[in-house]
């Protein structure tokens, strides 16, 4: 009898490997950095009084800008999450 060799039940060689690879935890990096910039930007515009109303706070930057890179930086995640490394690509 010749026993056949099954690559089912053989364990694949890239079981041991990780998801994601070094440059996509570096983008996924950048990307967070991109995230907290933006809520580190929304910041502030806070009266040192109740009883005044500090227009500062519909400005520019807290508005438009702040909104637009956090919106940008989780953007920037999914594309980090999905980009495939050239190395895995032809294995």
């Amino acid at each position: 009898m010749s026993k056949k060799s099954d690559k089912s039940t053989q364990p694949a060689a890239n079981d041991s490997k990780m998801a994601l690879g070094v440059q996509n935890y570096k983008l996924m990096l950048i990307g967070f950095a991109i995230i907290v910039l933006g809520f580190i930007l929304m910041v502030g515009g806070a009266s040192e009084s109740p009883d005044e109303f500090n227009y500062a706070m519909f400005n520019f930057r807290r508005i438009t800008l702040a909104p637009i890179l956090v919106l940008a930086g989780f953007a920037f995640e999914i594309y980090a999450i999905m980009k495939k490394d050239k190395k895995k690509r032809e294995e």
